[in-house]
């Protein structure tokens, strides 16, 4: 282990793949069937909603979704790495925490806004807003977590948005090859 390595617990950054991979899960396992369920009562309840939006989420079958959390864990495992090999300082491990916290606050907004389960809200607060914040105190106790500015959330964000992007990407072309 170098000197960068024992800046902060391994559980601290390869912690994020494990909590995501958990996390995930939750997701894999309900998000097809809660969208086949849902969507019709959510298009009436949000009737300005284009019609792409509800379709692109009709076309999300289980498959596809699963091949894009297989995307995902190799993005969110190399981040993970990235931040156990630098002990925690890397830009891109703590863009990643604050990503994966802020999807977690998402997941919670999503539930109250259509008053009941969404995929994920289960251990967005049980784990994934805990997991981020006992990171960053763990960053920050070691000397190592950057400045937490309102840029740094944008970054995150961005981060998470660009990763789901290029992961469904992926997974529609692997899923349903073009002819």
């Amino acid at each position: 282990m170098t000197d960068d390595q024992s800046s902060v617990e391994a559980a601290v950054t390869l912690g994020l793949f494990a909590a995501w991979a958990l996390h995930d899960t939750e997701e894999v396992l309900t998000t097809a069937r809660w969208i086949r369920k849902n969507v019709p009562r959510l298009r009436e309840r949000w009737p300005d909603v284009p019609e792409r939006v509800w379709r692109l989420m009709e076309r999300a079958d289980g498959r596809e979704f699963t091949a894009a959390v297989g995307v995902m864990a190799g993005i969110v495992g190399a981040g993970a790495v990235a931040g156990w090999a630098s002990g925690g300082r890397s830009a891109t491990y703590q863009a990643m925490l604050n990503g994966f916290g802020a999807h977690g606050l998402l997941h919670i907004g999503q539930a109250v806004a259509v008053r009941g389960y969404t995929p994920g809200v289960v251990t967005s607060p049980l784990l994934v807003v805990p997991f981020t914040v006992w990171a960053r105190r763990r960053l920050k106790r070691a000397g190592v977590l950057r400045p937490g500015r309102a840029r740094d959330v944008v970054a995150g964000v961005a981060w998470a948005a660009a990763a789901t992007a290029v992961s469904h990407g992926v997974a529609h072309r692997l899923v349903r090859p073009r002819s």
